[in-house]
């Protein structure tokens, strides 16, 4: 560890979202380049740092700063600069030089003990006079609060957040009840707070620490995909979390009802008991489920009449309807609200686009939609409208809205500002989670039809609910099952397998095919050779695609054939080291330029841009989901930043400290997969965790394939997936919810 004293001369870089900053510092003819969290560090502070001297190959030698102390500067000349470097508001270095002048080395006692005497310089008013006091006071809190925090282990980011959210409260809070920080501050959870509570010495059966980890396990439930858990699974969770008895928490629920943390509801039919709903998500569905209801008005068009027009538009389109998707369209024309499900090749895209032609000619104005880039491009793709993602089309802002009170991010479009259509209609459907389901239905009033369209025997959405199946099952909705496959589908493995999968049929693994092979391998080792080997050599030219568009999809994260060795292997094999790649490792994972990477959580506030060929801005937002796949253009280890470049050109750039958020993608979950469609698909088939190893899974991964599904691995293995409809069990209130409002309607 080193040590270094001085005056910071100059700030060469600083981000002001987490206070990382590179500075330069002078003492006594000696220079010095400092890295590190310098929140409210200003030109002119003395600064002693406690580090590692490290080399940068391209910046020289810089202290990694690990801990820090601002110290009052200790000469007249030293005052005088501190004063006049912009650090206090309103004083330049003319003034600067006036006040030190007239108090000399008494300047900075005058400042805290009797600033009311600075009005005796020329140029400083009773009010300037206040001001520096204010602002000299609140940095000096400041440095103070973050010495109080760093001894209880806290580190300087996370300080600076706390200081920012409390100010002067923070010493109460964080003595008396530090899991507030779980409730208040973005990114500290109920393990962190937990650690800072044992440090500060409060006690392990603390009725703080109890309410806080049971609210922690229902929302760490919702992060699984539930919208309530039943009483006893949560408090046996909450149980093994706290090491405290099931029973002695009960009490506690009581409580966390009354502070409006959770709702408690008492299940219907064959899941009877005590849900317990964090409660915004209970409203969600609450609300969600009243305005489907508002929606689903009926129409009076005759049918003959529609019928009629609709034989006009297939005959000048040349479009060959079957008489289920001829009632979709009738239904779409005369509901409010329309639900149409079906697997692959089933004619999902045909009835849109007859939807489409119909509502045109009768002047309608038309939304398309979908929850994925990837998605949006092919609707747009395959109905030459333009489609955007959900939250593209609800004019996502990540300026938080002071009028709503939320902290991240809203969307333009809601109650007071809905979507201008005649019709709006959403693919994939499946992939929606209720969240993003409540926020569109916000921005769709009564009068607009509404069109879901999706495969209800797809996973669930990533996110919370199972929005789909839900309305589905509720019967409370117009829907349309498209089940006949179409004869240029039928003509394809893929499509015709998925629906021997969906139906738990033999699939015929040893016949010859051009999309759907499987390749045998016992050992994982071997399974892994195949596998590099179709999607560096064999895979890409019999597609015509390159090999990063060729996904890799596994079952399981861990293990042999899991999401994380498997990303070594293949980054090593698709883009190995070289002196011209920049690289970076964070949390045991080494990034590299031009590797392929996924965002693994919604990020409502990272800006994109699209640039331009001559380097100017041609598009900006705001936005990165979870399951968004793009390649790392760029690492730049002085500012600290990676750049990725997502589809349709969107360039966001990433702090070194973000990178949790990002985690290689040569290899990903099947799960991740949804909503996404590749040129050709490699799936290992291997031993796993039969909750893992599911029927719904193996339909998920085979039906994200456009050209090829590459199975290598064990044949029994994959006829046991076939065979296995267990689904874990996703606990969710939507369709409780429709089945109420509609009794009571």
């Amino acid at each position: 560890m080193a040590t270094v004293k001085g005056y910071v001369e100059k700030i060469k870089f600083r981000n002001e979202e987490n206070g990382y900053t590179v500075l330069e510092a002078g003492w006594d003819g000696e220079d010095y380049v400092l890295v590190g969290t310098f929140p409210y560090i200003n030109e002119g502070d003395l600064v002693e740092a406690e580090g590692r001297m490290v080399e940068h190959p391209i910046y020289g030698e810089q202290l990694q700063v690990e801990s820090y102390e601002l110290k009052a500067p200790e000469d007249t000349m030293s005052m005088e600069r501190y004063l006049g470097s912009g650090a206090v508001k309103g004083v330049g270095a003319a003034l600067a030089a006036r006040i030190v002048r007239r108090f000399k080395a008494d300047t900075f006692r005058i400042v805290e003990e009797e600033p009311e005497r600075l009005a005796e310089v020329k140029g400083v008013s009773e009010k300037l006079a206040r001001s520096i006091a204010g602002q000299m006071e609140e940095k000096k809190e400041m440095r103070q609060a973050m010495i109080f925090l760093q001894q209880y282990g806290i580190s300087m980011n996370l300080a600076l957040k706390i200081y920012q959210q409390y100010g002067p409260a923070l010493y109460g809070i964080i003595k008396e009840n530090p899991y507030r920080l779980a409730d208040d501050i973005q990114g500290v959870g109920f393990k962190i707070a937990d650690e800072i509570a044992q440090r500060v010495g409060i006690v392990a059966d603390s009725d703080y620490r109890i309410r806080s980890g049971i609210f922690y396990c229902l929302l760490q439930s919702v992060a699984n995909g539930h919208t309530y858990l039943p009483q006893e699974e949560l408090l046996n969770s909450a149980s093994e979390l706290l090491c405290v008895k099931a029973g002695a928490m009960e009490k506690h629920l009581m409580d966390l009802q009354m502070e409006k943390k959770i709702m408690v509801k008492i299940g219907e039919g064959g899941d009877p008991g005590r849900h317990i709903y964090a409660a915004q998500y209970y409203y969600m569905e609450l609300n969600a489920a009243r305005m489907l209801h508002d929606l689903n008005i009926r129409g009076t068009e005759p049918e003959e009449a529609v019928r009629s027009k609709l034989e006009e538009i297939c005959r000048e389109e040349g479009i060959e309807a079957d008489e289920m998707q001829i009632q979709a369209v009738i239904r779409a024309v005369n509901s409010g609200l329309l639900v149409i499900t079906g697997g692959p090749g089933t004619g999902k895209t045909t009835t849109i686009n007859t939807i489409i032609r119909y509502f045109e000619q009768e002047g309608m104005e038309i939304l398309l939609a979908a929850p994925t880039g990837r998605a949006a491009k092919r609707m747009t793709e395959a109905t030459g409208y333009e489609a955007k993602t959900i939250h593209r089309l609800l004019e996502l802002n990540g300026v938080p809205d002071e009028d709503n009170g939320t902290s991240g991010m809203h969307f333009e479009r809601g109650e007071e500002n809905p979507l201008e259509a005649d019709a709006v209609i959403i693919d994939e459907t499946s992939m929606v989670d209720i969240y993003l389901m409540h926020a569109l239905l916000k921005a769709i009033s009564p009068g607009t039809r509404l069109i879901l369209v999706g495969d209800m025997n797809q996973l669930p959405s990533v996110g919370a609910g199972n929005v789909l199946r839900d309305m589905i099952e509720s019967g409370g909705f117009p829907v349309v099952s498209l089940n006949r496959i179409f004869r240029q589908a039928a003509e394809s493995d893929i499509i015709v397998n998925a629906h021997r999968i969906n139906a738990g049929e033999q699939i015929p693994l040893g016949r010859r095919s051009r999309d759907f092979l499987f390749i045998r391998g016992e050992q994982p080792d071997a399974i892994i050779r195949s596998m590099t080997a179709l999607v560096k050599d064999k895979l890409p030219g019999y597609v015509h695609a390159d090999p990063f568009d060729i996904q890799i999809m596994t079952p399981m994260r861990k293990g042999a054939l899991g999401v994380e060795r498997l990303n070594g292997v293949l980054q090593e094999q698709l883009n190995p080291r070289a002196s011209s790649k920049t690289e970076k490792e964070y949390g045991g994972t080494v990034y590299r330029v031009g590797d392929k990477v996924m965002q693994v959580k919604n990020n409502y506030q990272l800006e994109w841009q699209v640039r331009g060929s001559r380097g100017g801005v041609a598009d900006t937002g705001t936005g990165v989901f979870n399951g968004d796949i793009g390649i790392i253009r760029e690492i730049n280890t002085f500012s600290e930043e990676m750049t990725v470049e997502f589809d349709e050109g969107r360039m966001v750039d990433y702090s070194f400290r973000n990178l949790e958020e990002l985690e290689l993608a040569y290899a990903i979950t099947i799960h991740k997969s949804q909503g996404s469609e590749y040129p050709a698909v490699v799936i290992p088939v291997h031993s796993g965790p039969r909750m893992l190893m599911t029927r719904n899974l193996i339909y998920t991964a085979v039906t994200r394939a456009r050209r090829c599904v590459c199975l290598v691995g064990i044949p029994d293995m994959f006829q046991m997936m076939v065979d296995n409809e267990a689904e874990q069990k996703r606990y969710t209130g939507l369709g409780e919810r429709i089945r109420e409002i509609m009794a009571d309607s």
